[in-house]
């Protein structure tokens, strides 16, 4: 029964972890290019009271053995990089990822990051940076007499001066992909950091070799379903209550035992 106990607080806190993820996905259920989370968990070890294959009073090997778990924990919390939703915006300077790929920005610290959120703007400077300010890599630097910008699907931007019609190529968006995006590391501001799990990052051009294409104009919303994260949210609830009663359970046996002694 102290088992019973421990357990069943196991289960309750693996349920505190996952509502803890659910409430934070339905948080940023708005959030440009935020990607869902999902909790993940697996059993305790196991206590051997008998082993399966070892001999019987009938002279041959038990077909099966007994153990009693210790529980559960929380072993993962994964990170789905599903495309949510393109929003149109009719901004320029609005760019969403259709398929698979991160943009770059440049952090103040000089390191690199990722992100899904294509919501770009121009600094004093003309340069694209982020809604945050981080400077867009590879740099790219808008003439401040632009009167019209294009992004096309495979990154190429051009600009259109005043006085005249054609096109003047300025930068080229280039795309970061990882062998295993779910092994990032979230830093907040919808940006994303390389980790040995992740792999280093390999750039390339939007649209070849399994990146997405680029969609101006767009941006890309949560891949947050809020009714699947509802059903989800109560099953956890559900869960907890369950092991909760277990733990009642496991209290009154207690109490009957005290009473016999």
């Amino acid at each position: 029964m102290i088992r019973a106990l421990s357990n069943a607080a196991s289960g309750m806190k693996a349920q505190e972890m996952n509502i803890d993820v659910l409430s934070n996905n339905l948080a940023n259920v708005n959030t440009t290019g935020y990607k869902k989370s999902r909790a993940e968990f697996s059993d305790l070890f196991y206590e051997q009271r008998k082993t399966a294959g070892s001999p019987s009073a009938a002279g041959g090997n038990m077909p099966v053995g007994t153990e009693v778990g210790h529980g559960v924990r929380t072993a993962a919390t994964y990170k789905n990089f599903s495309t949510g939703d393109l929003i149109s915006t009719s901004n320029p300077l609005d760019i969403a990822i259709e398929g698979k790929g991160f943009f770059q920005v440049v952090q103040p610290n000089g390191e690199i990051a990722f992100t899904r959120n294509g919501m770009f703007k121009t600094n004093s400077d003309g340069q694209l940076v982020s809604v945050d300010g981080y400077e867009f890599e590879p740099s790219i630097s808008i003439p401040a007499d632009a009167t019209s910008i294009t992004v096309s699907e495979s990154g190429v931007v051009s600009v259109t001066l005043g006085g005249s019609s054609d096109q003047i190529e300025v930068g080229n968006m280039e795309l970061a992909s990882f062998q295993n995006p779910a092994g990032l590391k979230s830093i907040g501001n919808n940006l994303f950091m390389e980790t040995p799990a992740s792999g280093t990052p390999i750039t390339g051009t939007p649209g070849e070799e399994g990146a997405g294409r680029l969609r101006q104009g767009f941006v890309e919303g949560s891949n947050v379903a809020v009714v699947t994260e509802m059903i989800d949210l109560i099953s956890a609830q559900r869960a907890y209550e369950v092991n909760s009663k277990v733990i009642e359970a496991a209290d009154e046996m207690l109490k009957q035992t005290t009473r016999i002694g």
